[in-house]
């Protein structure tokens, strides 16, 4: 994982506004999200893995599970995030056919694997043009 300087960081916005205005440049809302937190994911590439630039937001007024119009969020320190594959057959598989239908992927190999350094600029890039996009949407 590396955190990267943001002007984003500790900014609050509706979310719904912030999710209208990142989805365009490819964002979205991250599965593991609950309801006073989430991540905002933007994927960078496929690297015998995922790599991901990932805004985490914290909700500080509303829910993350039923936003509104008035859901507030704060953006927290930016980071890029390595998830790298298993190399070899998961070695925690559940046999049978009902399971097998529910529980397809196997775990990465590391969740927080070293993240290449020939992507870092890749991803300061894209949070450029985040908070390009969301000082945009907060100054209309």
């Amino acid at each position: 994982m590396i955190t990267l300087d943001s002007e984003l960081t500790n900014k609050f916005y509706v979310y719904h506004e912030m999710e209208e205005a990142l989805a365009p440049l490819g964002f979205t809302l991250a599965d593991n999200w609950d309801y006073d937190h989430g991540y905002f994911d933007y994927k960078i590439d496929n690297h015998d893995g995922y790599l991901f630039l990932r805004l985490p937001v914290e909700v500080m007024g509303g829910f993350m599970d039923s936003p509104t119009d008035s859901t507030m969020v704060k953006i927290k320190e930016p980071f890029l995030l390595y998830h790298q594959f298993q190399d070899e057959i998961d070695d925690h598989v559940r046999e049978g056919n009902f399971r097998a239908s529910i529980d397809q992927f196997q775990e990465p190999k590391d969740r927080d694997a070293q993240f290449p350094k020939e992507y870092v600029e890749a991803g300061k890039q894209v949070l450029q043009e985040a908070e390009h996009v969301l000082r945009a949407q907060r100054d209309k």
